[in-house]
């Protein structure tokens, strides 16, 4: 039988090679000034910033404006694409698999990294994927109801549905996002039986809402806000404080549901292992943005107030809020199909 392995004797009148693992190492040296100008002179191009929703929606629109802010600090623009759909995850993969150099990142909802993530099969931390960057903007769920609901408040809904078990039907626009999972918790703070009803885009969620097939969502602000200026919805309600001008006169959820509260946050990612130094400027550029005068006008417009944190208060928020969607998640038995 042929060994597995041939040796060879040396011809010991040739030099002795450098080791490989030397060799290496000083391979690795001579790249490290390289890699330490590159991020020096970080960004030499346009950052292409994915969004995990259709164009147009509420977190395209607040990504779009925070990258035009952003690009004077940078003296480079972002570029947009969007990739929606499938809870997220192609969009989240999309980011986790880029170059960790810079020049890819997410500009996603919270529910994307808090709660989305909990429901894959092949389930991993979502933070041994991503690095959080910073976080720009926060906001609370509003509670709409159709102007042909028979509840005109939170507590009229609540008591509608304790008469009428199962027959308040909550739309989202689809299982396992923010919506979904609001709604679960908040029939289970208030102790009501309600249904879900999941649809695939926000166009016919509308649509239903505002004809009573569906009498109840939870989302934010820009969804809303046109339809409840024509009368055909209600906002009744919202999950949080904000000092926004289109939530000012709406009463917190928790006045009638004692304890209930959760807010959705926008924020940016970038892939794992991404240098800090890259991420620092990232957010660097994300507080200039914090305060154009511009931009705020926009945010506010949208119902949306500027919140900062850095990278390690994000991490810990992120833990903190998927320990809690989580048990939604576990209560309420949610499976994507």
């Amino acid at each position: 039988m042929m060994p597995a392995f041939k040796h060879l004797e040396r011809d010991k009148t040739m030099p002795i090679p450098m080791n490989s693992g030397r060799r290496r190492l000083l391979g690795a040296a001579t790249l490290l000034p390289f890699a330490a100008k590159a991020q020096d002179d970080y960004p030499s191009k346009p950052i292409r910033m994915i969004i995990p929703f259709a164009a147009g929606g509420a977190t395209d629109v607040l990504g779009r404006d925070l990258g035009q802010a952003m690009a004077p600090s940078l003296g480079k623009a972002f570029v947009i694409e969007n990739i929606g759909g499938g809870a997220g995850v192609p969009a989240l993969n999309a980011v986790a698999r880029s170059a960790a150099d810079g020049y890819t990142v997410l500009f996603c909802a919270s529910g994307n990294i808090t709660a989305q993530p909990l429901l894959s099969k092949n389930r991993v931390d979502i933070l041994t994927q991503v690095t959080p960057v910073g976080m720009i903007a926060s906001a609370p769920h509003v509670l709409v109801v159709s102007a042909k609901a028979p509840f005109k408040s939170v507590a009229e809904l609540i008591a509608y549905a304790k008469a009428h078990p199962g027959e308040v039907n909550f739309a989202s626009a689809g299982i396992g996002g923010l919506a979904h999972l609001g709604t679960e918790l908040f029939a289970r703070s208030a102790g009501i039986q309600v249904t879900h009803v999941p649809y695939k885009g926000a166009a016919q969620v509308m649509t239903d809402l505002i004809s009573g097939q569906v009498q109840a969502i939870f989302g934010t602000m820009p969804s809303f806000t046109a339809m409840i200026e024509k009368g055909a919805i209600r906002g009744i309600g919202i999950t949080a404080p904000s000092k926004s001008s289109p939530l000012k006169g709406l009463p917190l959820i928790s006045q009638a549901v004692p304890g209930f509260a959760y807010s959705s946050w926008n924020a940016i990612f970038a892939p794992a292992r991404t240098p800090a130094l890259v991420t620092n400027k990232l957010f660097a550029a994300m507080q200039a943005a914090a305060r154009n005068p511009a931009l705020l006008q926009r945010f506010d417009e949208q119902g949306v107030d500027i919140a900062m944190s850095g990278p390690d208060e994000m991490r810990t928020l992120v833990r903190k809020e998927s320990a809690i969607w989580e048990k939604v998640i576990r209560d309420a038995r949610i499976e994507l199909n």
